[in-house]
């Protein structure tokens, strides 16, 4: 690296309301930040039964939710089913729209990360996919103290299988004390690093420590650097996508480019058109179960 990146806006991303009776940490998407191209949302979850995401559409754009303890049911109006467990990834390309609900599986609590990546004006209505990776297929890798699993991207000569619509890398590093990371950034795309467990120093041996919640904006450079020097393992995100430059125009779960864009999407979901047909007749099980109408 010819230019690490240096930290240029540092938030503690609190505690909020969100689903019905699910508990997020919203780091991007918030007022201060509402869009960070290509990323608009950034939530870190905790959720116990019978508090949930129930049914609920998305167009637009993608979302990836990352699995750290417990278990979430995922069920579509495709058909589309399954559970995602701690250290799994689900990376869902909503495209044209759907229809699903996210509930916590099993006893406790579940928590997790959820990223909304955005999808360019030619990607926005493709047809809806999923791919689905098990914790133990998450390329991983170490050295001289540092571990690093590759949601997306590569990281220490370990490669995710994951495609991105829009370029992403997703890299979950753990570090021992006194180690460090030099990771490589592409220099155009925009990147930052959010802290999940201990503390580290983050773009400069200089820089005050950053602890668990807080999201790390990095400014322009060819890569990150950072140092645990506590006597706690650190854990943290780093995250990045190439900018896609075109207008946003949201509507809560719909991300399109113009006002009218969306303005047309509330009517295809409302008349169950244009990709949203099958939101007719669906009902998700975990709705069913509650005897909800």
């Amino acid at each position: 690296m010819e230019k690490p990146r240096q930290v240029v806006r540092k938030f503690l991303a609190r505690p909020q309301h969100e689903g019905v009776g699910a508990v997020v940490r919203r780091s991007i998407g918030r007022f201060e930040l509402r869009y960070f191209d290509p990323f608009l949302v950034l939530d870190e979850f905790s959720v116990s039964a019978p508090a949930g995401f129930p049914d609920h559409p998305h167009r637009g754009f993608e979302t990836v939710t990352y699995m750290l303890e417990g278990a979430v049911a995922h069920e579509d109006f495709e058909g589309h089913r399954g559970t995602i467990k701690a250290g799994d990834v689900q990376w869902m390309t909503a495209g044209r729209g759907i229809v699903h609900s996210e509930m916590p599986a099993g006893p406790g609590t579940s928590k997790g990360l959820q990223l909304w990546v955005n999808l360019s004006s030619g990607n926005k209505m493709v047809e809806p996919g999923y791919q689905e990776i098990q914790s133990k297929d998450i390329a991983c890798t170490s050295a001289d103290g540092v571990t690093v699993r590759v949601i997306a991207g590569n990281a220490m000569g370990a490669r995710s299988p994951v495609r991105t619509r829009t370029p992403t890398m997703y890299l979950d590093f753990t570090v021992r004390p006194r180690a460090a990371v030099r990771q490589p950034v592409p220099p155009s795309w925009n990147a930052f690093a959010y802290v999940l467990e201990g503390e580290g120093v983050f773009g400069t041996e200089r820089c005050a420590p950053a602890g668990a919640h807080h999201l790390l904006l990095l400014g322009q450079g060819d890569g990150l650097e950072a140092w645990n020097k506590s006597d706690r393992p650190l854990r943290f995100l780093l995250i990045g996508g190439e900018p896609i430059g075109e207008p946003v125009a949201q509507l809560g779960p719909f991300v399109m480019n113009t006002e009218e864009e969306i303005d047309m999407t509330v009517d295809d979901f409302e008349r169950y058109a244009n990709g949203f047909e099958k939101a007719r007749h669906w009902k998700s099980q975990a709705m069913v179960a509650l005897g909800v109408e």
